[in-house]
């Protein structure tokens, strides 16, 4: 189904995997994956409206409201791209895109979750090397970052696996406690050196002119 709204027509498509804008439809299609609950073991995720600690349906209701007040939020100054991953059909978890005034400084971040069965089959990669063709490729992006506490392994290791560097340490809170974070960077130029050319970009030139790109 064609949408109006250009940036739900978006997809990106690699060899495993399907990044699609994340609607309706497709949300329903994941609320079982939030209902079983994908923050079942640690490392914890931050402290976040939709970090998944609370009970059903709470839980169900406030990821859904999240995600439909961050679509609703989109302007030159900040915008956030939501998509649901699509494996073999299967809505198996969530990967976005921000940008906070891309136009004038061209900087991306990510966020991601996946449903616990998938975890451990690099798919977490896919996910990440993919939504950089978008921010690269398809949006023109000069530099991307990305941060998970310093005891998330397996994120840290999809940023460095990918070429980014490590850029300082900050904080954040999960489950009320303090956490250190580390934060990489990645720069266009290493992108370019390691681009694919199996990843293919749908629905992007209609959606430039809603996220304020010329």
């Amino acid at each position: 189904m064609r949408h109006t709204y250009p940036p739900l027509n978006i997809e990106v498509r690699t060899p495993r995997l399907t990044l699609a804008g994340a609607t309706d439809e497709l949300l329903e299609r994941l609320v079982p994956a939030v209902r079983a609950g994908v923050a079942e073991t640690a490392p914890w995720p931050f402290d976040d409206p939709i970090s998944l600690y609370a009970d059903n349906p709470d839980r169900e209701w406030r990821w859904l409201r999240g995600i439909w007040a961050g679509r609703a939020r989109v302007d030159p100054s900040f915008w956030r791209l939501y998509f649901v991953v699509l494996l073999d059909g299967e809505a198996i978890g969530m990967q976005d895109l921000i940008g906070t005034d891309f136009a004038k400084f061209g900087t991306v971040s990510s966020f991601s979750w996946l449903a616990p069965g998938q975890r451990g089959r690099g798919l977490g990669r896919e996910m990440r090397a993919a939504v950089l063709h978008l921010a690269f490729a398809g949006l023109g992006a000069r530099e991307a970052s990305s941060d998970a506490f310093a005891d998330n392994q397996a994120s840290n290791g999809v940023s460095r696996a990918l070429g980014y560097e490590k850029n300082g340490t900050t904080w954040e809170t999960r489950r009320g406690e303090v956490g250190l974070i580390q934060c990489w960077r990645l720069t266009r130029e290493t992108w370019d050196r390691q681009r694919r050319d199996d990843i293919e970009l749908v629905g992007v030139k209609e959606s430039l002119p809603v996220l304020g790109i010329d």
